[in-house]
């Protein structure tokens, strides 16, 4: 798959609920020895998701005057699609 198609089918489930002018970055990146590394999941790449590559998934939608959320997991890409590495819920928690 390629890193930009990554990146629409997040975007696509996002407008789809109505928060598409609010997801205003890339889906996510490379996980590596720096803090951001190739490959970008993102709109404008061209580079394709390779097998045991690591990644970030990392939607976020932040809503002005308001705040926002982004949640991020770490997923490792596989031959037939990707395993996620993060063991986190992802229920809303009301303290």
């Amino acid at each position: 798959m390629r890193c930009a198609d990554a990146d629409r089918l997040a975007r696509d489930v996002i407008e789809k609920a109505g928060y598409g002018k609010e997801f205003v970055h890339s889906l996510g990146h490379g996980v590596g020895l720096e803090v951001h590394e190739s490959p970008r999941l993102s709109a404008k790449s061209e580079a394709a998701l390779k097998p045991d590559a690591v990644v970030t998934v990392e939607p976020g939608i932040y809503i002005p005057d308001w705040g926002g959320v982004r949640i991020e997991d770490m997923v490792a890409v596989t031959e037939n699609g990707c395993v996620n590495l993060t063991a986190m819920p992802k229920d809303l928690m009301e303290l």
